[in-house]
């Protein structure tokens, strides 16, 4: 059983995900480096958010911490609407492995098992059985229905990752948090790729948080964050490739 929420004079409970002045340094003393300085953001829920900023900038530590795998030194963090800031590892760990998923630059996927076994295998671990007609929905929309009984050797590199997408939409998450998913792939793929994401979105209100240096793979989001030694310093809403060109130019004015 999680811990109950505390939410007061916050929407995070209208948000997928969300964070509240959030502080994370790393190192002590002369050393020490702030990598987030009092953060708050929200994730509505259906939306596609690109967080973007220059190396150093906090954005994969805020997704770490959004995403349980990292805790913050103060501040709070929800997922659905709970506070998962202050649960236990062991609660933590349960959290990660049902309401949120992840897709990463490496795919990640078992050799010996076919993709289908793969987009199981979190349902398979957690004793749960498949939703049937969201596996369909998600398979079809990522256009690997005909690869299901192949193993990640017998499939591109786009279709390894569309099958590490599926694997983390099948668990119908509350947030799916992407890091660099395109980084590996060339650009017809990626953008391939970012399509079905942003789909999913549209076709099954999924809430897709993603981490990315890529102005083109930002321009699918529904908006951009860009981030800057550790805060939020701006917000784009509909993106374009020009658009984020722009925002990360000025940083670096």
């Amino acid at each position: 059983m999680y811990r109950s929420a505390r939410i007061r004079n916050f929407e995070s409970v209208r948000s997928a995900a969300a964070a509240k002045s959030l502080t994370k340094t790393y190192g002590t003393g002369d050393t020490a480096v702030s990598a987030l300085r009092g953060v708050t953001v929200q994730f509505p829920a259906g939306t596609f958010t690109a967080i973007m900023g220059p190396s150093g900038s906090g954005k994969s530590t805020l997704m770490h911490c959004l995403a349980g795998l990292d805790r913050a030194d103060d501040g709070e963090v929800y997922v659905g609407g709970e506070e998962i800031t202050a649960l236990s590892d062991r609660e933590l760990t349960k959290v990660r492995r049902d309401r949120i998923g992840f897709v990463f630059q490496s795919f990640n996927l078992v050799p010996t098992l076919t993709a289908l076994q793969n987009i199981l295998l979190p349902l398979d671990l957690a004793g749960r059985k498949a939703d049937r007609d969201r596996l369909g929905s998600v398979v079809q929309s990522l256009g690997i229905h005909d690869r299901l009984h192949h193993r990640p050797s017998e499939l591109s590199g786009g279709q390894q990752q569309r099958v590490a997408i599926a694997r983390a939409l099948v668990t119908q998450p509350d947030v799916l948090f992407a890091d660099e998913p395109t980084g590996a792939l060339d650009s017809t793929t990626a953008s391939t790729l970012l399509s079905f994401l942003r789909a999913s979105c549209r076709d099954l209100g999924q809430t897709i948080v993603m981490v990315t240096h890529d102005p083109i793979a930002a321009s699918f989001a529904d908006r951009a964050l860009v981030l800057s030694d550790g805060r939020v310093v701006d917000e784009i809403g509909d993106p374009t490739p020009d658009s984020v060109l722009g925002a990360m130019r000025s940083l670096a004015a």
